[in-house]
């Protein structure tokens, strides 16, 4: 499984990308807000900066809700650099655009899905990703591991390319539901990556074999 950090926070994406198993990053306004960024070519450098740290694919959300909108900034943020995937809602004028980009070779994430209809409709207009919102539909008492490992059956089964990338990951046990899942991205958190590597039987083998090194010397 592709790890992809979400986030706009450089820092965070050095870090990431310094460890070895960063595959690439997904952000959006709510994200680049967070960060501080403002107005369009602050933030359309900021995708660029972001590429230029990774070597994966790097999601940039358009902020327009029609087609045409959609269709020239996707265009625009494509530009930019040959690592970004436009990202686009999964709405009717969001699937009319993501055929318009794919039919182009522009790659495409479509984000905001809640079911496996609207996962179907966007591997159908060609989506290289699709980006079901695990978290949020856990805070509704919803299943949002359930809908990753239902749309992954379904691209099976009838033979789609497009990528199940389970977003709105919130903790370190939502990545090893979706591995589980077969999810074949998860886009997270950096401290929810990092709560891979704990374990107390790994912390205290360490504490074991420092204590016994000591001994040697």
């Amino acid at each position: 499984m592709k790890f992809f950090i979400d986030t706009a926070n450089l820092d965070q994406i050095r870090e990431a990308n310094a460890l070895g198993i960063l595959d690439g990053v997904t952000t959006n306004p709510s994200l680049m807000a967070k960060e501080g960024i403002r107005g369009e070519a602050n933030v359309l450098q900021h995708y660029v900066d972001i590429c230029n740290i990774v070597s994966g694919d790097v999601s940039a959300e358009v902020l327009s809700v029609d087609y045409d909108g959609m269709i020239a900034e996707g265009v625009r943020l494509a530009a930019l650099h040959p690592q970004i995937v436009v990202k686009v809602p999964c709405t009717r004028d969001g699937i009319r655009a993501i055929k318009w980009f794919t039919d182009n070779k522009i790659k495409t994430n479509c984000t905001l899905v809640f079911t496996v209809g609207q996962a179907l409709l966007a591997a159908k207009a060609g989506a290289t990703y699709v980006s079901p919102f695990v978290g949020r539909l856990d805070d509704i008492s919803s299943d949002g591991i359930a809908l990753v490992a239902a749309i992954v059956e379904v691209f099976d089964y009838y033979g789609y390319d497009t990528q199940v990338l389970a977003a709105s990951i919130r903790t370190t046990q939502h990545i090893i539901q979706c591995i589980e899942a077969g999810a074949d991205v998860a886009t997270c958190p950096l401290s929810s990556i990092l709560g891979l590597l704990n374990h107390p039987l790994t912390d205290k083998g360490v504490e074991i074999f420092v204590r016994d090194a000591a001994k040697m010397e």
